[in-house]
Formats: C-alpha cells, sequence, structure tokens
C-alpha cells in the first residue's frame, strides 16, 4: 500500500509542471488560484486548532511565518513564469536546485558540511552550467527562464528553512494554512499591481489549475507528508526527485517537448548531484507543495 501511494504521489507531483506550462494564463493567476484553492482545501483540517497554536507563537515566530509565505509566493511567480520561457524539463531540474541551495546556507552559517556533499553539490552545479549552456545557446529567453527557475529555488530554499522553524511549535496544518494564505493574498496584490486577468481563462486553463492543485498538493506533497510516518526523510527526498524526469516525460507526451539533449545531459547531472548530496545530509521533513 505505501508503495503505491508513493507512485501516485511522484505521479502527483510531476504533473504539476507540464499543467502549469499548459495552462493559457499569467503566471501570478495561477499561482494565486493554487494557493487560494490550497487554502481553502486545507483550512477545514485546521479549523479546531489553528487559533491556539498561533497564540503560542512569539514575534519571531510570526516573523518566521511572514518570511516563508513571502517566499513561497516569489517561488511561485518566478517558477510558474520560468515555466513559460523554457522546457519543463530544464525549469523542474533547475528549481529542484533547492537542496542546493539549502547546503549553501548552512555552510555560509558555519555549519560543517561532508565531503561527499560538496561533491554532490559541484555535479549538481555542472549540470546547472550545461542547461543553460544549451539555452543560451537557443535563445535568451529560455536562459532567463532557467535563471528564474533558479531564483524560484533559492526562494523555495528559504521558504524551507523558515518553515522549519515554525513546524517546531506548529502542526503541519495549521502553518500550511496560514503560510498558503499569506502567499496568496501576496500574489493577489501581484495580480492586482500587474493587472493581470485572474478570471477570464478558457476552460481547459480551470481544469489545469484545479488539476494542479489537486495533484501536487493533495495527491502530491500531502500524501509524502503522509508517508513520512512510514518512510524516512532521506527516501521521501529521494521521492521528490523523480519529479524531475517524471514532469520531462509528461512535457514530452502531453506538451510535445523535446528539448535538445544537452539538456538532458545537465538534468542527469544535477539528478546524480541532489542523489549524493541527500543520501549524505537528509532533506528537511518539511517539503514544498510543487
Amino acid at each position: 500500500m505505501n508503495a503505491f501511494l508513493a507512485i501516485v504521489a511522484i505521479l502527483g507531483v510531476s504533473a504539476s509542471g507540464p499543467l502549469m506550462a499548459g495552462a493559457v494564463a499569467p503566471a501570478l493567476a495561477i499561482g494565486f488560484w493554487r494557493n487560494a484553492l490550497g487554502t481553502l482545501a486545507v483550512a477545514p483540517f485546521a479549523a479546531r486548532t489553528v487559533r491556539s497554536e498561533l497564540r503560542l507563537l512569539d514575534r519571531a515566530g510570526w516573523r518566521d511565518v511572514a518570511l516563508a509565505g513571502l517566499m513561497l509566493a516569489l517561488h511561485f511567480a518566478t517558477w510558474i513564469t520560468a515555466l513559460k520561457m523554457t522546457s519543463v524539463a530544464a525549469a523542474t531540474a533547475m528549481v529542484s536546485m533547492q537542496v542546493v541551495f539549502v547546503v549553501i546556507i548552512d555552510r555560509l552559517r558555519g555549519e560543517p558540511t561532508p565531503a561527499a556533499v560538496i561533491g554532490g553539490v559541484s555535479i549538481a552545479v555542472a549540470g546547472v552550467l550545461v542547461i543553460t549552456g544549451v539555452d543560451f545557446s537557443l535563445s535568451a529567453r529560455a536562459l532567463s527562464g532557467d535563471l528564474l527557475a533558479l531564483l524560484g529555488g533559492l526562494t523555495a530554499a528559504i521558504y524551507l528553512m523558515a518553515g522549519s522553524r515554525v513546524r517546531e511549535r506548529v502542526s503541519t496544518t495549521s502553518y500550511t494554512v496560514v503560510c498558503y494564505g499569506i502567499c496568496a493574498v501576496l500574489l493577489l496584490a501581484g495580480c492586482l499591481v500587474a493587472q493581470v486577468e485572474m478570471v477570464d481563462f478558457s476552460r481547459n486553463t480551470w481544469l489545469a489549475i484545479i488539476g494542479v492543485t489537486i495533484c501536487a498538493q493533495l495527491l502530491g506533497h500531502s500524501v509524502l507528508n503522509h508517508l513520512l510516518a512510514v518512510m524516512s526523510p532521506a527516501l521521501i527526498s529521494l521521492l521528490l526527485l523523480l519529479e524531475v524526469p517524471g514532469a520531462a516525460i509528461l512535457a514530452g507526451i502531453f506538451l510535445d517537448q523535446t528539448p535538445p539533449i544537452g539538456v538532458y545531459v545537465g538534468l542527469a547531472l544535477i539528478l546524480g548531484g541532489l542523489v549524493l548530496v541527500v543520501l549524505r545530509r537528509p532533506a528537511p521533513s518539511v517539503v514544498l507543495a510543487e
């Protein structure tokens, strides 16, 4: 049963990139609706505990919650935009570098880093250079998409680190509903300032937005969070890495995306490096809802 649930979860998160890339809507609007619908879906489960738990947070705790919500909003704004500018395979591989950014931030804070982890980071960075080099030869737009996806990985890393501090005192559901809510409000503000269309979408686009909320957030990361009770965080992190080839395969089938062979070489290097990092330094148990 656990193996079946793991397969469902990986398919769910893998569908995230292709669904958002195929949705004919502004990136900010997609990000807003994902988080707004996600908040509504989680709210009933958090209703009992959210008020009492949030009262326990001090000023530093609320600062971490606000930072996590802001970083999550920036993550979705940059990554969904990247999906519109470069291939799903490249964007998903780049945003997965969040694991590497966590290691780099820890290193800058003086935490010891095993040699194997440094080696894995170096291999993953080499993969990034390969993909960006290939995309640079194709177009400035594709290269810009790669860089935005990398920024999405950095903001995801900061989101994870801020969220892990809050999760020491607050349950998953309470934290999630507040963080998603803050993220949705910030993305709504971004939509209003940028004056982007938020409602007048085609039926297929609405189905894609609803689909990514169900697949990535309910059947994807929520199931993986459930599996944390019976699987190690390191194994869950390794399973999450399967999102990269999974998204590339689904994009090839449904979006007819066939990036140059160099992109797949870079993707393989990134995956190899991240596997080393995850095995030698288990990732946080708080996972990002892509």
